[in-house]
């Protein structure tokens, strides 16, 4: 059998899980805090025919020999961490990290997950939360006699009661990050889940030791670029009409041999 068919064959596969990857980036353009992904290719194992080095003849070696590739896969997902842009709603317990940092998010399990998304709310105890009622660590509680709410660049929850004239300290956001963000597991949600690819989190004060800060009464957008995306799928068709052009072709070759010979 044609060796091309198998080639192109990786092709095709490649370029079809590449269009995924680009489908889920445009579905996400207007998710806060989202992050988008990029497709990690690699060549396949090649067949020596000739290897570079050999001898030709004696004391006369091969430039480069005759190596043919065996295709391509897709060996991965990579989120680039790049910033959104931010966009002011003047909302008081909207946050946006500005540089490098996740807030951290307990899921029902206990466990800890790690969120870009600072849509934050409140629950029917005044604790505060994320989008889907997941607490956010460390906890803090705003009570009901609360008239006004501050948060700080590094954090600090500042609270106005009714009556009072003076605000009062009830707690501070801390944000994490990683060596290696991009070794985190996606959990969908918004939420990131730390990996021994990730590191362990670094969790600190914002705007200390290389962790962004906070911004109040602001949302990330998503770092997604429609019109980057839409030429990526443009490549991608492309590639992967190529490929298919390879299969007809060897599929012509194969044809013409069998009806002739």
């Amino acid at each position: 059998m044609h060796s091309a068919l198998w080639v192109a064959k990786t092709g095709l596969t490649a370029m079809d899980k590449q269009l995924s990857v680009i489908s889920n980036n445009l579905a996400n353009v207007s998710t806060t805090g989202f992050k988008k992904d990029r497709g990690v290719f690699e060549d396949l194992m090649y067949q020596q025919l000739r290897a570079p080095g050999g001898l030709s003849a004696q004391n006369t070696e091969l430039p480069s020999g005759l190596q043919i590739g065996a295709g391509v896969r897709v060996t991965g997902t990579q989120k680039v961490f790049s910033e959104g842009d931010y966009n002011v709603t003047d909302r008081q317990l909207d946050v946006a990290i500005q540089g490098a940092g996740f807030l951290q998010i307990v899921r029902p399990d206990g466990s800890m997950a790690y969120t870009r998304d600072g849509q934050l709310q409140l629950n029917s105890q005044g604790q505060i939360v994320d989008s889907s009622g997941q607490l956010l660590e460390p906890g803090i509680t705003i009570d009901s006699d609360v008239v006004d709410i501050n948060i700080g660049e590094d954090g600090t929850v500042s609270v106005l009661r009714a009556g009072e004239v003076d605000m009062e300290q009830i707690g501070s956001i801390e944000i994490a990050n990683f060596i290696n963000p991009t070794g985190l597991r996606f959990l969908g949600g918004n939420l990131y889940e730390e990996t021994n690819a990730s590191g362990a989190p670094i969790v600190g004060v914002p705007g200390e030791d290389g962790l962004g800060v906070l911004a109040q009464g602001m949302l990330e957008s998503s770092n997604v670029n429609s019109v980057e995306e839409l030429v990526n799928m443009i490549t991608t068709q492309r590639a992967y009409e190529m490929n298919s052009k390879v299969i007809s072709t060897a599929d012509g070759m194969l044809g013409f041999v069998t009806q002739q010979l």
